[in-house]
This record gives structure tokens, C-alpha cells and sequence, in this order.
């Protein structure tokens, strides 16, 4: 099992929509040890002091793909989870003006909490609902898949070129804007539209 993340895959509010999309689309990975499960506390470690946290709807492959048509890819997922994705931004940073690989920076332990699955058909509309992320009872990110710049389908059409999709792969869909930090003591909440599917801690 592997887990696919994207950056850059919602239209902010100075985007102009229908434009090129694909320049700037980030695609990464993480390691299975990134995972952090059943709402337990995410303890931050003590590499980094700016842990950054962004809110992703998660798909969860199906069955194994490769070279997946856009029209077929709704076949290759049924369920969906709510996610966090973080990251040591004081190591990336430095990463970055090193000219080094960043991945300690995103692929550490724990650095992707992620809810129990739902399928994806329980929602009143797959293709328009609304998801977002409270830390310590305060609205930080707010997003609708509607904003998506490559949809569910197109995404996977578009890693799948790439990148073998198998059963059990997940692929972090990408964040809208309002990217927090956390701290010790702070309680990360989220929604996919109004069911709460993440409730943990920061220690």
C-alpha cells in the first residue's frame, strides 16, 4: 500500500477557473509508517518547530489500475476518508534552499492522520460536498470538491500515467487555502459535510 498526495489542486478565489492546471500540480508520496488511525493523538516530534497542517479529502483505490481512462476511473474507488497532511515546514524550508530531497520534511511518522472510509455513495452528492477542519473549535479550512481543479476522475486518469494504482493505495486529494500550524495542546476536529470524521489531539 502506498499514499499518493497532490498539492495545488484547488482553485483559490484569484484563480482564474478553466485555465492550465497542470504546471503546477504537485504529486508526492508517503510511506505506509505515515499513517496515524482511530483518532489517536498526533505527538509532534522533536525535529521540527513549524508543523504545518493541511485537510484532504482521501480516495481509496478499489482495484489496481494503470493508464486509467477519465470516463472508467469511478470504477477504481467506492470510499472516501477525511485526512490531514503535515508537514515540518522549517525542513522543507531548508530542504529547499539546500536543493536537497524534501521527503523528511512530509514522510515522517504519523504525518498523515486519516479517518475510517465511507462510501463515497452515502453523500447526497458525490460530485458536490463540502468538507472542512476546526482546531480548537475555530473554522480554519473550508472546501467543496466543486473547487477541485482535477476531479476524483481526472486526477487518477492523470497520477495513473505515472504512477500503478493497486487496492488499498490512497491518494490525498489536495487542500484548500487557510494551511495552519499546530501546537502542543491544540484538538483538530473535521467534516465531511456535516458528519464529524476526524477528533484528535496535538501532544
Amino acid at each position: 500500500m502506498k499514499i499518493i498526495t497532490v498539492g495545488h489542486n484547488y482553485w483559490n478565489n484569484d484563480d482564474i477557473e478553466h485555465s492550465a492546471v497542470t504546471d503546477d500540480l504537485v504529486v508526492s508520496s508517503k510511506p505506509d509508517t505515515a499513517l496515524l488511525i482511530r483518532n489517536r493523538p498526533f505527538y509532534i516530534p522533536d525535529f521540527t518547530n513549524k508543523l504545518q497542517f493541511e485537510v484532504m479529502v482521501v480516495i481509496k483505490i478499489s482495484k489496481n489500475g494503470k493508464y486509467i481512462q477519465e470516463n472508467f476511473a469511478h470504477e477504481f474507488y467506492s470510499h472516501i476518508a477525511l485526512g490531514v497532511d503535515f508537514t515540518a515546514l522549517d525542513l522543507l524550508d531548508s530542504c529547499r534552499e539546500n536543493r536537497l530531497p524534501w521527503e523528511i520534511s512530509k514522510c515522517f511518522d504519523n504525518s498523515a492522520p486519516i479517518s475510517n472510509f465511507i462510501p463515497i455513495d452515502s453523500l447526497t452528492n458525490r460530485n458536490n460536498f463540502s468538507f472542512s477542519l476546526f482546531k480548537n473549535d475555530v473554522l480554519v479550512q473550508q472546501g467543496n470538491i466543486s473547487k477541485l481543479r482535477f476531479s476524483f476522475d481526472k486526477l487518477l486518469a492523470y497520477v495513473s500515467q505515472y504512477i500503478s494504482l493497486k487496492m488499498g493505495d490512497l491518494v490525498f486529494t489536495g487542500s484548500p487555502e487557510g494551511a495552519d500550524f499546530v501546537n502542543i495542546g491544540d484538538s483538530i476536529t473535521g467534516y465531511i459535510d456535516n458528519m464529524k470524521m476526524l477528533n484528535f489531539k496535538i501532544k
